[in-house]
């Protein structure tokens, strides 16, 4: 178990908060540099997120959080949660982290000079390797787990796909199967799985993608939407054909629906943030127990809605309610089905205040933007914050979302 940091390690920590608000995206950019230097620890990123500056504003968000509740740990349990869960998927180990102890105290007496005294870089040193025991601890059970686990695997596992089914303009879905014939760990729905890719002319590449099928012992399936100039959402959709084989790690994630599912659930999505929910949505289906289902999604056009026959069908089950908006059509009176009401626009706040169940759970899922509007609705409805879920897509670097560091 990790040793708490003495009284003056966390003063000095607590002083730092200053420089942090000032400095800290300078800091976590020194870092990255000096930490992607290595070729070795380089491949365990998805470097598109350096490229836009997502990671580095996501890190300075998150040791600015780690500073400022120093005194109180606890309060990043959730934060904890999130970062070892993708640090299993992409398979980071105990040995990785000396690199990050090294750039990350490097940067820091990079940036702040001569202000970074002896003293300073000791108590940073010393809070870094606390959040780092938590850390590879933590992961340390999850490996245990998913090594224990029926079906279950540790590292990188050879998956064909062996099938490509195309969901929308945008949106390609890829069944995959474990290249070795056996069983695949069983996933909780709203998990998803981790890529380890080599992109022609690119090299390597690590991607996320939630599952969007319901959980099984055989195959998963992952749906992914085609980015503009995106160098692995490009690859997927134009190369990556029935039969290619790809690197993958065990499920991950703590976006869950969770075992007992709460009473009442309203899915809150907008592109192709739809994907844990088809998980979600096939795992109610299968149960035996029937649990009232809202679903609310934003998409641009009919043509880009991805699994729309599924939710209507559903829909017309008695499964669910939905309200689809398209931002950019108008639906016709023809399109209306059994339970599902087309909306033309964006969802707005007035609406979904209006529609508010305070009993619900809610799940969120889609752009940051997306996510921070929705929450800030909820909570100014008076939602409970335990009824309130969402998960992040890229490095959660919007610092407007609770939980975002």
């Amino acid at each position: 178990m990790a040793s708490p940091l003495d009284d003056k390690t966390r003063g000095i920590i607590t002083a730092c908060v200053p420089a942090l608000e000032a400095h800290g995206l300078a800091i976590t950019t020194e870092m990255y540099r000096q930490l992607l230097a290595n070729p070795d620890i380089r491949d365990l990123f998805n470097m598109s997120h350096q490229k836009d500056g997502e990671q580095p504003r996501a890190l300075a968000l998150a040791v600015l959080a780690y500073a400022r509740n120093i005194d109180n740990p606890g309060v990043m349990a959730g934060a904890v949660e999130r970062i070892a869960e993708k640090h299993v998927g992409l398979n980071i180990l105990p040995e990785h982290y000396p690199y990050v102890a090294d750039a990350l105290l490097g940067a820091i007496a990079h940036v702040l000079g001569d202000a970074a005294t002896p003293e300073i870089m000791d108590a940073w040193g010393k809070a870094y390797w606390l959040l780092a025991e938590i850390l590879i601890g933590r992961e340390e059970q999850i490996y245990v787990a998913h090594a224990a686990a029926p079906g279950g695997w540790v590292g990188w596992r050879p998956f064909r796909v062996s099938r490509r089914v195309v969901e929308s303009e945008t949106v390609t879905s890829f069944e995959l199967v474990p290249q070795d014939g056996r069983p695949v760990m069983r996933h909780v729905p709203g998990q998803y799985l981790s890529f380890r890719l080599d992109v022609p002319g690119h090299g390597a590449e690590r991607r996320n993608y939630s599952i969007s099928s319901a959980p099984g012992s055989a195959s998963y399936r992952i749906s992914v939407r085609r980015i503009d100039n995106g160098v692995v959402s490009d690859w997927l959709h134009d190369s990556v054909k029935e039969g290619t084989v790809l690197q993958v790690s065990a499920p991950a994630g703590d976006f869950t629906l969770g075992d007992p599912a709460p009473a009442s659930i309203v899915f809150l999505s907008a592109g192709v943030g739809l994907t844990p929910f088809m998980s979600m949505l096939g795992a109610l289906d299968a149960s035996t127990a029937r649990i009232p289902v809202r679903f609310v999604h934003t998409t641009r056009t009919p043509g880009t809605e991805a699994f729309g026959p599924t939710i209507r069908d559903l829909a017309a089950m008695g499964m669910l309610r939905a309200d689809i908006f398209y931002s950019r059509a108008t639906p016709q009176a023809a399109q209306d089905a059994t339970g599902v009401t087309l909306h033309a626009g964006r969802m707005t706040p007035a609406w979904l205040t209006q529609e508010i169940d305070r009993a619900a759970t809610y799940y969120i899922c889609g752009p940051d933007g997306f996510m921070r509007d929705t929450v800030a609705t909820l909570k100014a409805a008076g939602v409970p914050d335990g009824h309130i879920r969402y998960e992040f897509f890229g490095s959660a670097a919007d610092a407007a979302l609770p939980g975002a560091a």
